[in-house]
């Protein structure tokens, strides 16, 4: 999905929920589309200030469960009281999180085949998938070998 289209999605889904479309929101959003990699609420809150000081804590918690509830952005939870985001750049696509245990990064992978296992596996129990996760955590293989993960910022 490109921004363009997302921006639209984003802007739809408030005011379908009865909410504006305010700077703050939108400060938000642009913060969120414009990263690489999997952020905390707390890293979207310093990346939104910088487009817009005004931004508030408040204002980013609430508007994160609403870019997830529209597709907009992917909530992964590693299990550390933590949830970590992603734009969702292409809500059709099957992914599987890989978490280094050793630096908590999140490696998403393509994983076509987890629509097929869903619904096969449902489907035998007279269900349907509403959605599905995979998450793998694993120890990096570079860092046992020579003290040194390659992924560690």
């Amino acid at each position: 999905m490109r921004n363009a289209d997302a921006l639209a999605k984003f802007k739809h889904h408030l005011t379908a929920k009865g909410l504006r479309v305010t700077n703050q929101r939108l400060a938000i959003f642009d913060a969120a589309f414009a990263q690489k990699d999997h952020f905390t609420a707390e890293e979207l809150l310093d990346h939104a200030r910088a487009i817009d000081e005004s931004v508030s804590r408040a204002t980013v918690y609430r508007t994160l469960p609403i870019m997830t509830e529209g597709a907009l952005l992917r909530e992964v939870d590693i299990g550390r009281n933590q949830k970590y985001y992603l734009p969702n750049h292409d809500s059709s696509a099957q992914v599987a999180q890989v978490i280094c245990l050793d630096c908590d990064k999140i490696f998403e992978i393509s994983a076509p085949f987890m629509s097929w296992y869903g619904n096969t596996v449902s489907s035998k129990l007279g269900l349907t998938p509403v959605s599905q996760r995979l998450q793998v955590s694993a120890h990096c293989d570079t860092l046992k070998a020579t003290g040194v993960c390659k992924h560690r910022a």
